[in-house]
């Protein structure tokens, strides 16, 4: 296709290409959180924070559900978003995190110490990325929405198991 000196084609849509993904990008970045200007990620996990504590008060089964149905949902949309994007994980994509929380606060009390500690344990996985959630990080297989989201849900396992310990730590300090 060639153009006249000093005037810019418009790209052609890509086959398959239907162009903004309005509600890939609306739950992708949890309702806009994950366009904070600084830290979105963490933006994306606070969050969270509600969501989670609305859902302490089903039944597990029902809390289960809905953070599998966070991170099926959130694959996809990760995956719409970041081909909207360009970048697989873009860091307007908060999702992930959310589905990490979710994952990180699963069997844990409702209460500030076990919302608080879990925040912060799972920050910290996030971004040291303790295995196989480097793996899903890394891997140029996993270079789409699923790899986006599993990264963040292994990253929860380990937080849960260090908030488990934090809590039964505290119990321990406390002393009957």
């Amino acid at each position: 296709m060639s153009v006249a000196p000093g005037l810019v084609a418009k790209p052609r849509r890509i086959p398959g290409d239907r162009g903004k993904p309005p509600l890939a990008l609306v739950w992708s970045s949890f309702f806009g959180s994950g366009y904070f200007p600084v830290a979105p990620g963490t933006a994306g996990t606070v969050a969270a924070i509600p969501l989670w504590y609305a859902l302490t008060y089903l039944p597990i089964w029902a809390y289960l559900c809905v953070a599998a149905a966070v991170t099926l949902t959130g694959m996809a949309a990760a995956d719409r978003a970041g081909r909207y994007y360009g970048v697989a994980d873009s860091g307007h994509i908060v999702i992930d995190e959310v589905a990490g929380y979710l994952v990180t606060m699963a069997f844990l009390p409702r209460d500030w110490f076990a919302a608080l500690a879990g925040f912060v344990f799972f920050r910290i996985c996030d971004v040291l990325k303790p295995p196989p959630a480097r793996f899903f990080d890394k891997d140029p297989r996993f270079k789409n929405g699923a790899g986006v989201v599993l990264d963040d849900v292994f990253a929860g396992v380990w937080a849960w198991a260090l908030t488990w310990a934090a809590l039964l730590l505290k119990a321990r300090l406390a002393g009957p």
